[in-house]
């Protein structure tokens, strides 16, 4: 007698598995732009009636890169990040702006250490990828990308901005 096997061994759990799948990055995503919808250097990137439209893009292209559902890339194509970043000036100020709202996102998830330094070096490394320009406006496909410094991470998650009458998603 010979057993049933499955042609192919299952695959181990992914990173998005092993987090708590789409509804960690769901939570991620809000509690980042919660901070991104305030933030006076950050928000006016973003075309005021397409905020929950980005969040939704960033949370469909981070469940895909860590193993979840193929959903953006069947939705956008390619994520072609630094092009898809090309139309907007980030800077070295832009991007570490953008890491102290993610960071405070992250943080705020309470992941095991291991998977919280797997997602924030990849965020870190993202971010520093997209900075297209220099804190003088002068643009380039390499702008003011170089090694500046990134934020330190702050020691706390600040508590939750008070809604007002908002709500995402």
């Amino acid at each position: 007698m010979s057993e049933s096997r499955p042609a192919f061994p299952r695959p181990a759990a992914t990173f998005y598995d092993e987090v708590g799948g789409r509804e960690t990055f769901a939570l991620l995503t809000a509690r980042f732009y919660e901070g991104v919808r305030t933030d006076d250097l950050l928000a006016p990137m973003y075309p005021p009636d397409d905020l929950d439209g980005a969040q939704e893009r960033l949370e469909l292209f981070l469940v895909q890169y860590w193993g979840g559902p193929g959903t953006y890339s069947a939705q956008r194509g390619h994520p072609r990040l630094r092009m898809r970043h090309a139309p907007f000036a980030v800077t070295p100020a832009a991007r570490d702006r953008w890491l102290e709202h993610m960071r405070s996102a992250l943080l705020s998830l309470e992941l095991p250490p291991l998977h919280e330094a797997t997602l924030w070096d990849y965020l870190e490394r993202a971010a520093h990828a997209m900075v297209n320009a220099s804190e003088s406006g002068a643009g380039g496909a390499r702008g003011g990308g170089g090694a500046a410094p990134s934020v330190p991470p702050p020691q706390a998650p600040p508590a939750p901005p008070q809604a007002e009458g908002r709500r995402l998603l």
